[in-house]
């Protein structure tokens, strides 16, 4: 089974505009709720690749209810803590020039005694979850050692953990060695405290990454696809050109793809291709966090992979 972490889960509308013009009214032409936070996007593709998974996070009020109803819609497990708080909603305005502007709100503060139920839930669920996924920022009230927390628990566990975030967040909690991370460039820099301004040193940095003790690591590269570097060595993966629709989620589609070829038991290759693919589908469909099957197999066998 494949569980996804999301602690600060939203429930997350897609406006759809002509334009957007700051100081004016916005007529919205159409309008989608969907249950949001980086962890529920990586839940919700993982399920579209035919896997079992579960959710679990913290979810609180109307709109936590809401959330868990949105997931029965996807066919996504759940077991989240519920708080006394009310579930944050989050706004992504799509214009008809192709830009994505996003509000995000930043959620209620959660207790301390909500931070310990989750952890001893949290606890069991490592237990029975081959796959766990960590994935964006945490609610008021929780302490950024929080990862590095579950990512023992996962590794006591004898099972892998991978970790999508920034910040703070990401620096503290890449010293508990997930079994993957998916920094940027930047994200790089400031781990490794050395500049990171062209491919060979986003490639020399995610090995020195690996060095300290984290298996896999895997850097974005956008419409260039991905790099994976591991034991095995050093891969880049990369799309066909494609007619692009919306990118918001491609990158947690393919956290979630990394997190069905690590399930699989897929080689490098295999897996890089496999999230590669996954993650070029979610930009063919206005949906955050989806992808139709069918562009899936097309690109699939179009992606190329190549060991630098």
């Amino acid at each position: 089974m494949i569980t996804t972490v999301t602690l600060n889960v939203a429930v997350d509308k897609a406006y759809v505009v002509d334009e957007l013009n700051k100081g004016e009214v916005m007529r919205v032409k159409t309008c989608s709720n969907t249950a949001g936070g980086k962890g529920l996007n990586v839940a919700k593709v993982a399920r579209l690749c035919k896997e079992e998974v579960l959710a679990t996070g913290f979810v609180g009020g109307h709109n936590g209810a809401y959330v868990e109803e949105l997931l029965e819609g996807y066919k996504v497990k759940s077991q989240f803590v519920h708080v006394k708080g009310e579930t944050r909603s989050c706004i992504n305005v799509l214009a008809a020039d192709g830009s994505s502007t996003e509000f995000l709100e930043p959620g209620e503060p959660i207790e301390p005694s909500e931070v310990d139920d989750f952890l001893l839930q949290f606890e069991e669920i490592a237990k029975k979850s081959d796959v766990v996924t960590i994935s964006g920022s945490v609610p008021r009230g929780v302490d950024i050692s929080i990862y590095g927390k579950l990512i023992d628990l996962v590794k006591t566990a004898g099972h892998k953990v991978i970790l999508d975030t920034s910040g703070k967040l990401l620096e503290e909690s890449v010293k508990a060695c997930p079994t993957m991370i998916k920094p940027n460039d930047d994200e790089i820099e400031a781990l490794l405290g050395v500049p990171v301004t062209n491919r060979e040193e986003i490639i020399a940095g995610a090995i020195k990454l690996r060095e300290m003790g984290i298996p896999m690591v895997v850097v974005s590269l956008g419409s260039e696809g991905a790099l994976l570097v591991t034991e095995e060595g050093v891969y880049q993966g990369k799309p066909p050109k494609l007619e692009v629709v919306n990118t918001v989620g491609c990158g947690d589609s393919m956290t979630a793809a990394f997190a069905v070829g690590l399930y699989r038991g897929y080689d490098s290759e295999e897996m890089l291709r496999y999230a590669v693919a996954v993650s070029a589908a979610n930009a063919l469909t206005m949906k955050t966090g989806s992808f139709l099957e069918k562009d899936l197999q097309e690109i699939l066998p179009r992606v190329e992979v190549k060991k630098l």
